[in-house]
């Protein structure tokens, strides 16, 4: 009788940084394979944690997105503490301020960098990347520097190499077919407000917040209630637009990309709403 041997597990969070649409997001969900995080050129379009998961074999690699970094935030200090790995997104070979004060932050803490040099389809000399990189290795002392495109799907497969070297062993936390804890209320209301940043741009600030108020659903259909609340009387106008065609708009292709994500006929209302004020 053969014994079966038991493989080895893997497991361990990885906590994506840098600052505002250097492709953080759009990463998080090519790796993950599903659009969980919503991706726009508008700043802080992120406003909290989005939580990924890729499950390869014997590797559970738990990837974090967090919205930019801002880390006088103590929450996302401790989240990035906590981590086993953390991947630095930097744009192309433009070395921001912010570039500074992130790389800064990170390197006293005593968790492994890889740096994802990204957009590198967007370089006209591609040379430049070779003198980058050498000048980024010195800088940071690291060997760990990825160039990729995440638009282009360039490198992707070797930076999840990469990750799953730094994984420890540890037993799976979540279940293979899982892909995010984010609950579906949540899903649902980053669906519709990525639709209103890419309708009103900035007409609207990015932190209008989206509430679910119900969702019942059978194997065919789905019925949602969903209310964006507003800070005054002008979003509102903005939001519902003349004669209710901007929220219309809304309503539509929200709709349409909802059916997309759960193959079943969608029934969405939409509200605009004030905030109450204390």
């Amino acid at each position: 009788m053969r014994c079966r041997v038991k493989k080895i597990e893997y497991c361990g969070y990885i906590t994506i940084v840098g600052r505002p649409n250097v492709g953080k997001s759009t990463l998080i969900n090519e790796i993950v394979g599903k659009y969980i995080s919503i991706t726009s050129k508008k700043k802080n379009t992120t406003q909290s944690n989005i939580i990924g998961i890729k499950n390869s074999e014997n590797y559970q690699s738990i990837y974090i997105d967090t919205p930019g970094v801002y880390f006088h935030n103590i929450k996302n200090l401790k989240i990035i503490k906590n981590t086993n790995l953390i991947i630095f997104i930097i744009d192309r070979n433009i070395w921001k301020k912010e570039d500074e004060i992130i790389y800064n932050k990170i390197k006293r803490i005593n968790i492994p960098i890889i740096y994802a040099i990204n957009k590198i389809d967007q370089l006209l000399n591609k040379n430049n990347i070779l003198s980058y990189i050498d000048m980024l290795s010195k800088k940071t002392n690291s060997t760990e520097i990825v160039p990729i495109s995440v638009k282009e799907k360039q490198n992707i497969i070797e930076l999840e190499k990469i990750v799953k070297q730094y994984l420890p062993k540890n037993k799976h936390i979540f279940p293979k077919n899982c892909i995010t804890i984010n609950s579906f209320e949540f899903s649902i209301s980053e669906i519709i407000r990525k639709q209103l940043i890419l309708f009103l741009r900035d007409e609207l600030p990015s932190i209008v917040k989206v509430s679910i108020e119900s969702v019942k659903y059978n194997i065919k259909q789905m019925h949602i209630n969903a209310i964006i609340y507003v800070e005054n009387k002008r979003q509102k106008k903005i939001v519902i637009g003349t004669q209710g065609e901007m929220i219309k708009k809304i309503s539509i292709l929200s709709r349409y990309y909802l059916e997309k994500e759960s193959n079943k006929k969608v029934y969405l209302r939409i509200w605009a709403k004030e905030k109450i004020k204390n």
